[in-house]
């Protein structure tokens, strides 16, 4: 893992999967935004502060996902991180029981077991009217950005660098990505539309890449998820059921699922898909025999 230096006391750490900003309160202390992935990242992330001699005196999450609050607790304990959190999002990190509820299909032990990095105390809560939060006497601006999860924030550091977390994605994941994920993508469409208007001096993204324009990047990323919906559309040839659009969304995108983890996950991507084209009108949604089943609308 390597160190960015972005701008003034904004910095990166290039997990190779992501990029985690931190803003310097000062020589050896630094207020973290996101913590990154226990299981993958957690060693490298060590070793870095180690190297650089920084303690993690706070951190300010982008969302509740486990490659972007998996070291919360970790670092709490050793380095005494103070954490702060949207309201929803931390609500879902506050118990297995809590993000059950989040992640639908997984069975209460296999969210144990694949998300329990997750579970974490918040001590700021940061509420939906707030503009900004305050955490080790430093004031970071908040970007109210829901989709890609329930409340995702996007985070300005006091350089006037705004961190974006998920809320788009960079040119380089677009190229791979067979389906992005968003929980709900017509929200997470209205925030990538706000995001352009924004005015800052550099903008960073998780997954991955960092700015000095993104107006073009914005627009790229709602044509890219907007296409991705229009393929779902195209897999509906007759009525079908979920179970039944799954399979042909995972042979038609070429998906290899591994797990049943990783079908779950997809599930519930393609789900969000089918929600936004239900909701845009191109896409009917009915009861067929005791069964619901989608059709695309005839014009």
């Amino acid at each position: 893992m390597k160190q960015i230096h972005i701008l003034g006391n904004t910095y990166c750490i290039d997990t190779g999967m992501t990029y985690i900003p931190y803003y310097k309160i000062n020589t050896h202390e630094i207020v973290m935004l996101d913590s990154g992935w226990g299981d993958g990242e957690r060693e490298g992330i060590v070793e870095l502060l180690t190297r650089e001699s920084l303690r993690v005196v706070g951190i300010i999450n982008s969302h509740a996902h486990i490659d972007h609050t998996g070291n919360n607790m970790f670092l709490k304990q050793r380095d005494g991180a103070v954490i702060a959190m949207s309201a929803l999002e931390a609500s879902i990190c506050q118990s297995p029981i809590s993000m059950k509820a989040y992640f639908g299909g997984h069975s209460l032990a296999a969210v144990e077991a694949h998300f329990g990095d997750m579970i974490s105390d918040t001590d700021i809560v940061i509420m939906p009217e707030d503009d900004h939060v305050t955490i080790c006497n430093t004031v970071f601006g908040v970007i109210h950005t829901p989709g890609h999860s329930p409340a995702h924030i996007a985070i300005i550091t006091p350089d006037d660098i705004a961190y974006l977390g998920d809320a788009i994605i960079s040119y380089e994941v677009m190229k791979g990505a067979k389906m992005p994920y968003a929980f709900i993508l017509e929200e997470d469409l209205k925030s990538m539309a706000k995001l352009s208007e924004l005015s800052c001096r550099h903008y960073i993204v998780a997954h991955k890449g960092h700015y000095e324009v993104i107006g073009s990047l914005i627009q790229d990323n709602i044509e890219f998820y907007k296409h991705r919906a229009e393929r779902v559309k195209e897999v509906i040839t007759a009525p079908m059921t979920q179970e039944m659009l799954l399979k042909a969304v995972i042979e038609a995108f070429d998906i290899r699922i591994k797990s049943i983890h990783y079908q779950l996950v997809i599930e519930r991507m393609m789900k969000s898909f089918l929600d936004y084209l239900v909701t845009i009108g191109e896409v009917v949604v009915y009861i067929d025999d005791g069964f619901i089943k989608y059709d695309c609308v005839k014009l």
